[in-house]
């Protein structure tokens, strides 16, 4: 299988080009990562945190959100887009946030389940999404519902979700066993820091509607090692790489792409 890269256009006169990142194992092929124009100069984000756009207010009350571009980086407009996740009719989301990639993927007509641990996640997507058809808003934790749901999915996605915070020996096998025949999974969290593997802690307020800070756990690998944990838990073909970020920004994107026979 080859994927189709992203309509390639320039970053800018000056920015730095780089790499494509590494590949690792299995006959799936990769091309390199075009920069991409961004919609606005991008600029670091603590997270990936781009959310709907809100359209202008009208008669008084604000209009309702519409998804930004699907996108698996912090930085607008660079790198790939949905096309990693092939031509699916059923994809399932994997800590979906404010909803917007789900939506975006329910507007090209594919069957969307989103499934969140936050209860208010679920509650504003739900909110802002109810007239959207195709696409469904679960509240539940990740492996639970892997364990006690029998749908078959084409694609399983995580952008900067519940891959990131979620045990990848728990949830890998539950991933492989949920996705169809020739199915994908694909995730994207970010670069981690030298030295910072496996799981890490962080503190704050990770859940939305939440008072007090909230200690969790991260895991993060390098490439390699997230090929690894895949191939052991039934993945045949695994491309992972970092995406280097535009210009001088310090921080790239963690971004894997998995296969099932």
């Amino acid at each position: 299988m080859s994927f189709e890269p992203a309509p390639t256009r320039r970053h800018s006169a000056n920015a730095r080009r780089r790499p494509g990142g590494r590949r690792y194992g299995g006959e799936l092929t990769w091309p390199t990562v075009p920069l991409e124009e961004p919609h606005a100069p991008p600029a670091p984000h603590a997270g990936r945190i781009l959310g709907p756009v809100q359209t202008a207010p009208r008669g008084g009350r604000a209009a309702d959100p519409e998804p930004g571009p699907f996108e698996w980086t912090q930085f607008p407009g660079h790198g790939p887009g949905p096309e990693l996740l092939g031509a699916p009719r059923t994809v399932l989301e994997l800590g979906p946030g404010e909803g917007a990639d789900a939506v975006h993927l329910a507007r090209r007509g594919i069957e969307v389940t989103a499934v969140d641990f936050s209860a208010f996640q679920i509650e504003r997507a739900r909110r802002w999404w109810a007239h959207v058809p195709g696409v469904t808003f679960v509240h539940a934790d990740a492996c639970d519902f892997l364990l006690t749901e029998a749908t078959e999915y084409d694609a399983i996605y995580s952008m900067w979700g519940a891959v990131w915070f979620t045990d990848p020996e728990e949830l890998l096998p539950l991933v492989a066993k949920r996705l169809a025949p020739g199915g994908v999974f694909v995730f994207s969290h970010a670069e981690p820091g030298p030295d910072a593997y496996g799981p890490q802690q962080m503190r704050g307020k990770w859940l939305e509607g939440r008072e007090r800070e909230l200690t969790v756990l991260r895991w993060q690998y390098t490439p390699d090692a997230w090929a690894d944990l895949l191939k052991r838990s039934g993945f045949t073909h695994v491309d992972a790489r970092v995406v280097p970020p535009p210009g001088d920004e310090a921080l790239g994107t963690l971004l894997v792409r998995a296969a099932v026979a």
